[in-house]
């Protein structure tokens, strides 16, 4: 890769609000990753959907704020913009209510976003955009295209099937689980292994990926790349809320790895990266590459 131009990112899917307890705050997986993509240096593309409300016209101004290229992002009539109730327990682990039908449910191309897609070094898709037939058939068109494709399992009950999830997978260069994701899915696809080594390995057969991570929460995560099994033990921080955290993981693991950094030093940086959001409120903090270095030394 040309060392003397930004990195190409196009992120689809959903973008919205996480509503907590004490107020709001902008969200979606695929959005968080294309925010933390484009604050490492990269040219990030979001490609989503927005309801005709102050809903949207704030997430808006807010990612292009940030840098984001929007021209991806239509505004649907009839649909709100997204919304996604979060409970943190004491542990600082949350669960969603994820509300249906959105706007981002709707998600209709624009002829641009091919140019953005067959452009891009890559391009990230989620598993929560498909559970609505406007939104999965437009994804499914920009797999056609070409590229380096990454697929971010994200289950949230009920949303998703199996068959679809086998689909997207075939179609991605690298694929992300958390465990609990990745013994779900192996098991529905016949797997009988226990370990997350095995299945990991079943998973890259059934899917033909050549390369798999695995994020173990504060355990840290495993990654298959290349045939080679990497892996980080996680870091001690105080969690204030898991928001977020996976998906900043994988924006900084990608961006590492598209830049040649060894897997290793890619997957210690990432967790990193995760487990300092973790310890921030919302899912987009701001986290400096001294905070990443000061934590990455000191269990070194």
């Amino acid at each position: 890769m040309n060392n003397n131009r930004k990195i190409k990112a196009v992120s689809f899917g959903e973008v919205l609000w996480d509503v907590f307890a004490d107020g709001k705050k902008i969200g979606g997986a695929p959005l968080n990753l294309a925010l933390r993509m484009q604050s490492l240096g990269c040219e990030a593309a979001m490609v989503s959907a927005i309801g005709k409300d102050t809903d949207g016209e704030e997430i808006i101004s807010y990612v292009q704020e940030k840098g984001l290229n929007t021209t991806g992002i239509v505004t649907v009539e009839g649909y709100p913009t997204g919304l996604v109730q979060v409970y943190v327990n004491e542990r600082g682990s949350a669960s969603y209510e994820i509300s249906y039908p959105s706007a981002w449910d709707k998600i209709v191309l624009t002829p641009n976003v091919f140019d953005l897609v067959q452009e891009a070094d890559v391009m990230i898709y989620g598993s929560l955009a498909c559970r609505d037939a406007v939104s999965k058939e437009s994804l499914l068109k920009l797999l056609k295209i070409d590229g380096y494709k990454v697929f971010d399992v994200n289950l949230r009950p009920p949303h998703y099937e199996t068959d679809t999830l086998l689909k997207l997978m075939k179609k991605a260069d690298f694929i992300k689980f958390n465990d609990e994701e990745l013994i779900e899915v192996a098991g529905k696809l016949g797997s009988q292994a226990n370990l997350l080594e095995d299945n990991m390995e079943f998973i890259a057969k059934k899917a033909g990926s050549k390369a798999i991570c695995v994020t173990k929460g504060k355990h840290g995560a495993i990654l298959l790349w290349d045939g080679q099994l990497y892996s980080n033990n996680g870091y001690v921080v105080k969690v204030v809320d898991t928001v977020g955290a996976g998906d900043s993981f994988l924006a900084t693991l990608i961006m590492k790895l598209l830049v040649k950094e060894t897997p290793q030093k890619a997957l210690d940086y990432a967790c990193a990266m995760g487990a300092l959001v973790a310890a921030s409120p919302g899912a987009n903090p701001y986290i400096s590459t001294e905070q990443i270095e000061e934590l990455t030394i000191s269990v070194s």
